[in-house]
Parts: structure tokens; C-alpha cells; sequence
């Protein structure tokens, strides 16, 4: 027990740096600011997109309207991704986020090419969605981090007493900006000189692809499943220390899903966040849930499962996973690990052989009810898949369940007959008065 505590503890310790981590937390927590605008556009490609003809003839006079709002937001995802990456590291490191995040925007764009178009000089949208993502974060770090490393040596304008506070602001990230965006000039100019051209190339060809590869892949999905739930069971939050490293990969894999979506071509990917969303996130807790309403002798088991059943429909676990505990309980850790993963490989299989659509890449908003989830991201057929795969999680969970159960069972039996035991002995003891 006591080394079982140790390594816990050493568990939970790299685990918080991870998600303590300032360059982590910005590229995590930047990502999630651009939820709004990926929702909007994800739904405008939904709108605009979908394949039924009837509909496709009623909205062919708007169709173009329609799609300006997934243009002008998943199309450039980059641009907001570089500006909250870079605001959320100057807000890490106490800074004024407006202008470091600016100035990683303004960085951005140098390092992208500009191209000409029939004499017209214009920026390609290709490198200012998804195929631009790994530039923006990069970008987003390294230009806040030296602006904040320039200001800390306050080379910065002092402005004189009296001065508003806006204009005070102004000058003092003039200089800093400055010489952020020299710096960034030199990278593009160096770039040009090299066969790959821009820096855009060279991270899209040497770091994104190959990470795309990888990350989108079963086997990448399994460790990061067995990760994940690894880390719950010692208390600590897994979807978000894993999420922290996986979700940049798995979220260019579904803006890639959503481009061709829109653009009617097959998609390309099967494993991507919304993948793991439909099928890791909602039928194995919830299968469990169901268990300990229905089959629980055990009051306490049946009472937390009502108590965290609603939950499990929107997927919110912790009433669950710290309610029975899950957390350091040996009896459920096969089940708790196991489960995520069969669900995410019937679900692969599922969707290489034909049987399911890949899901188009929508970001769906936390708190999105299980069977909704499936229709968003583009099939019926998901969100019937979802509700299979509840069933099949609530098989795999029952041995251990009914382990769980007689197990509580048993100690609330002992715990009434030491009550009774107890409550026999205070009569006996109590002085008859006639």
C-alpha cells in the first residue's frame, strides 16, 4: 500500500506539471477559445453540405452565403489559433495578453507566403486553416514568449505620468513588437533561400504530416486511451492531461475531415477528436451507470449510479469516477481501461469496412447529449452506433460489477447487524421503570 501511494504521488506530480505547464496550458487553452468560431463554422459546412438533394435545390441561391461563415472561420482556423495561443501565454506569464497576441498574429502572416492570382496578390487559405495549425502554435509561443522576454528587460518606451493608460500601453509594446516581428522577418527571409520556401513547407512536410500519421492512427488512439484512464484511476483528470498533448494532432485531423466534407471528396481520416468524443466518451460510463441503477442490490452502488446517471448523457463522469469510487479501486480498473478501448475498436473496424460514415470533424461542444452527437457529426448510423455501444460496455463491466455489488453488499449487512447488535445491547442496558 505504501509503495502503491508513492508511485501515486509521483503519478499525480508529472502529471500536474503537464497540465501546469505554461506552453501546454496556452496551446490547450488557446485552442479551446477558438471553440465558438469552429462551431460556427462547422455547422455552416453542415448546412451548406448536406447531401440531400431536395434540400441542396432549396438553399442553391444562398449556398454561397451559407459557406462565407465556415470561410471566414474553420477556413482560417490558423489566425485565431496563433492570436489565443499567444494571449493565453502572456496572460500565464501576468502580461498584458492584447498586444503579445497581436504581435504572434502580425508574425504569423510574415511567415506566410503571399502568392499572386491572375496579377491579383493574395493570401492562400491553405496555409491559414488546418494545413497552417502546427505553424500557428509554434508562432504563438515563440512570439509571445520573446515579446514577454523583451519587456521583462524593459526595453520597452516609458511613457510620463498623466499619460493615459492606453496610450501608456501603445508605446510600451512598440519596441518589443518591433523587434518580435524582425525576428520573424529574418526566419522568412531565411526560409526563401531554402528549397522548401516558407516555413509553412517545411512544418507541414516534417512535423505535421508525420504527426498526423501517427496520431490518426488505432494503435496512437489506444495508448492514448490506456493513458487516459490510467491516469483516473490515481485521481487525476486524464482527458485533460492527455488532451493537453493529442488534441492539437486530432484536431487537424478533423479540419481536414471538414474541408473535404465541404468540398464533397471522401474524407480522409477516421481517428480524430470527434472520433473519440463518439465512441470513447459517452457508452462506457454510461453502460456502468445503467448497471448500478438497475442491477444494484447495494443501496449505496444504486444511489450514486441515480445520482450520476444524467450525467453520463451529457459526459460528466467524475460523480461516477470519484463517487464509488473508481479511483484506486482495483476491482474496476480492468473494465475502466479496457472498455474505451473495445468501443473505439469496434468503432474503427466499423468505419473501415463500410458499415459507419467517418465522422466529418465537428468540435462538438461539451455537453452535447450522446445520441445528438451522432447526428452532428453527420450520420444517423453514429448515433445509432452509440446506442450499441452501451449495451456491449454494460457486458463487458457486469463481471466486475457484480464483484462491485456483493462486495457493498456485504458491508452494508455487516454494517446493519452491528447497528441492530448495537441497538439490542442499549435495551438491554436501558433501567425498566414500572
Amino acid at each position: 500500500m505504501a509503495n502503491q501511494q508513492k508511485f501515486s504521488h509521483k503519478l499525480q506530480k508529472v502529471a500536474g506539471k503537464i497540465q501546469q505547464n505554461r506552453y501546454m496550458s496556452a496551446i490547450s487553452n488557446g485552442l479551446m477559445s477558438t471553440l465558438p468560431f469552429l462551431i460556427i463554422g462547422a455547422f455552416a459546412t453542415l448546412f451548406s453540405a448536406l447531401a440531400w438533394e431536395p434540400y441542396q435545390n432549396f438553399i442553391a441561391p444562398v449556398k454561397g452565403i451559407i459557406g462565407l461563415a465556415s470561410t471566414m472561420t474553420t477556413g482560417i482556423i490558423a489566425l485565431y489559433a496563433v492570436f489565443f495561443i499567444a494571449y493565453r501565454l502572456a496572460q500565464a506569464f501576468d502580461k498584458d495578453p492584447l498586444v503579445p497576441a497581436a504581435t504572434a498574429l502580425l508574425s504569423f502572416l510574415i511567415v506566410t507566403p503571399v502568392e499572386t492570382f491572375d496579377k491579383v496578390r493574395a493570401l492562400p487559405l491553405q496555409w491559414l486553416g488546418a494545413q497552417g495549425l502546427f505553424v500557428a502554435m509554434f508562432v504563438g509561443l515563440i512570439a509571445a514568449r520573446l515579446y514577454i522576454w523583451i519587456v521583462d528587460r524593459n526595453w520597452t518606451i516609458k511613457m510620463p505620468d498623466g499619460v493615459p493608460p492606453t496610450v501608456v500601453k501603445t508605446f510600451s509594446g512598440l519596441i518589443p513588437a518591433v523587434l518580435v516581428a524582425l525576428v520573424f522577418v529574418i526566419v522568412a527571409g531565411l526560409f526563401m533561400q531554402t528549397p522548401f520556401g516558407t516555413v509553412h513547407d517545411f512544418i507541414y512536410t516534417y512535423l505535421q504530416v508525420p504527426l498526423e500519421g501517427l496520431g490518426g492512427s488505432l494503435g496512437a488512439l489506444i495508448v492514448a486511451l490506456i493513458i487516459m484512464q490510467a491516469l483516473w484511476m490515481f485521481g487525476i483528470h486524464g482527458a485533460i492531461v492527455t488532451l493537453a498533448i493529442v488534441k492539437p494532432i486530432w484536431m487537424s485531423l478533423d479540419l481536414a475531415n471538414l474541408d473535404a466534407f465541404q468540398a464533397g471528396t471522401p474524407l480522409p481520416n477516421i481517428i480524430g477528436l470527434a472520433f473519440w468524443y463518439i465512441y470513447c466518451n459517452y457508452a462506457p460510463m454510461l453502460g456502468f451507470a445503467l448497471l448500478l441503477v438497475f442491477l444494484a442490490k447495494s443501496k449505496q452502488l444504486r444511489t450514486i449510479g441515480k445520482l450520476g446517471l444524467p450525467g453520463t448523457f451529457f459526459s460528466i463522469h467524475e460523480p461516477l469516477v470519484f463517487g464509488i469510487p473508481i479511483v484506486l479501486n482495483p476491482l474496476l480498473a480492468i473494465p475502466f481501461v479496457v472498455t474505451p478501448i473495445i468501443c473505439a475498436v469496434l468503432g474503427y473496424i466499423g468505419t473501415n469496412i463500410g458499415l459507419l460514415p467517418a465522422p466529418i470533424g465537428i468540435y462538438p461542444a461539451f455537453g452535447t447529449p450522446i445520441f445528438a452527437l451522432g447526428f452532428i457529426e453527420g450520420s444517423w448510423r453514429l448515433a445509432a452506433a452509440q446506442l450499441v455501444l452501451i449495451p456491449i460496455s454494460m457486458l463487458i463491466y457486469y463481471p466486475f460489477f457484480r464483484a462491485l455489488d456483493k462486495q457493498a453488499l456485504n458491508k452494508e449487512r455487516e454494517a446493519q447487524e452491528q447497528l441492530e447488535q448495537q441497538q439490542a445491547s442499549e435495551t438491554a442496558a436501558s433501567p425498566v421503570i414500572s
